[in-house]
């Protein structure tokens, strides 16, 4: 059998194909904005933060390798990555349900609501991982390779209106009347009734995405495999630490560049409300019960709305940018952005000036969603997509994880609970992230031609 080359996408189907991000990112963005507000409402300290968000980085290590290994050997009426997208998404959003609760459910089960609130994070971001995983492959699936930058940046647009819609929820709903004050060992109406909106939208998006989606068939994938096809029997677990040893290269280098990138990241996202909190309004680090404190909460929603709003237009422009420099030259400029959007947040006094800080975060957001995988979708074999892309993951959560264990201490013992500090460390890990961008990853599979035949794809 001839090799069959895979049919290019239309926009229209490319933004079907991941219309279901924009839910789970809507639910990873009321996660990032008020995760920490929640445990702290819930009497966690600022030096416990990171601890407690180590369910996301550990679930997401082991869920996302064993879920990208089923869908790679899942053949079913509903599809190879969909049944994934579904479960998923329940699950999910019956934690967005419960975790604001946690408080009223510790009255049911007589348990300690902080333990409680831990657990259904851990739910929520077990889940988020099973529907977020098949996301990345169904690119790698259903695209051809020079489709990959425009299937990426699609799905950063998508993730960005999600993001920005989860981000901002809590304050909008605060304009319209809703309470943003919490009783103490309490959650905020606000934050309650944004995680019930989020969870409704969540399951909508999955759903969309499930019904206007049609995956290819084995048969079909066998003609772009040069007439080998991909096996319908269950290969064992263990075949995941065989693939780990024998990643290719360039996604080694690319996971060095991740590890910094994302170390940045997670420190943004556990510690902005504490550092708004003591750094720009001079709360004690002990408040955590007050409506100043909320107030932190609700500005860190609208600033992690803003970022993920200004990743919207620099999606379009990744590949234009890819173009005119180059796919590692864009991504590393874009982290240099990053750098300086979180070191300014410490010079930047007048909260109502810290959307400066969000347009680097921005540009780096959007890259970091698009930019690595679009180059390492080259280099992995179809047959093995959804495995590589679960295995690529380690070099997202272990960053965190490191992060998660030592960040806290860091915070109360060096910096005195200061949390903007460790901000500023998180800005200078971009900026080395940057750096090893340009000194490690290799650019020879961006020709001009190739280039130019990706540009040809943008419809927009």
């Amino acid at each position: 059998m001839a090799k069959k080359i895979k049919p290019e996408l239309s926009l229209a189907q490319i933004i079907n194909m991941s219309m279901g991000f924009l839910g789970i990112q809507m639910a990873f963005g009321l996660q990032n904005g008020n995760a920490s507000r929640i445990l702290g409402n819930l009497g966690a300290d600022v030096h416990e933060l990171s601890w407690f968000w180590l369910v996301a980085p550990i679930t997401g290590l082991i869920v996302q390798p064993i879920i990208g290994h089923m869908g790679d050997n899942t053949w079913s009426p509903l599809g190879r990555r969909k049944p994934y997208f579904l479960i998923g998404a329940v699950l999910c959003a019956i934690g967005l349900v419960l975790l604001p609760n946690a408080a009223s459910v510790t009255q049911m089960f007589a348990a300690n609501a902080l333990l409680l609130a831990v657990i259904f994070l851990a739910m929520m971001d077990a889940s988020v991982n099973i529907a977020m995983e098949p996301f990345r492959a169904l690119v790698g699936d259903m695209l051809p390779k020079h489709q990959g930058t425009i299937g990426f940046s699609v799905q950063t647009i998508l993730i960005g209106i999600g993001a920005v819609l989860g981000s901002y929820l809590p304050d909008w709903l605060t304009k319209l009347g809703i309470s943003n004050e919490a009783p103490k060992g309490y959650v905020a109406d606000n934050v309650i009734y944004s995680f019930y909106v989020g969870a409704a939208l969540l399951i909508i998006a999955i759903l969309y995405t499930i019904i206007t989606t049609r995956e290819y068939s084995p048969e079909e994938f066998a003609e772009f495999e040069d007439g080998k096809a991909i096996e319908k029997k269950q290969s064992g677990f263990s075949d995941i630490f065989k693939d780990f040893a024998t990643i290719p290269v360039q996604m080694k280098k690319l996971g060095i560049v991740q590890f910094f990138s994302w170390f940045a990241l997670f420190t943004m996202w556990v510690f902005t409300t504490s550092a708004l909190a003591t750094h720009h309004m001079g709360l004690s680090p002990e408040d955590t019960h007050s409506k100043a404190f909320n107030d932190a909460g609700d500005l860190t929603g609208k600033l992690f709305g803003m970022y993920n709003l200004w990743a919207i237009p620099f999606a379009f422009l990744l590949t234009p940018i890819a173009k005119w420099i180059g796919k590692k030259q864009t991504h590393a400029l874009a982290l240099f952005c990053g750098g300086l959007g979180l070191i300014s947040m410490y010079f930047i006094k007048d909260v109502n000036n810290l959307w400066i800080s969000m347009v680097g975060l921005g540009f780096a957001w959007a890259s970091i969603l698009a930019m690595p995988y679009a180059m390492l979708i080259e280099v992995i074999p179809q047959k093995k997509m959804g495995v590589y892309m679960g295995i690529f993951n380690f070099f997202i959560v272990i960053p965190q994880i490191i992060n998660g264990l030592f960040g806290g201490p860091v915070v109360s013992s060096i910096f005195g609970k200061q949390a903007m500090d460790y901000v500023v460390v998180g800005g200078i890990c971009m900026l080395i992230g940057a750096l090893v961008t340009m000194i490690f990853i290799k650019s020879e599979d961006e020709t001009p031609k190739e280039i130019e035949e990706e540009i040809q794809q943008v419809h927009f």
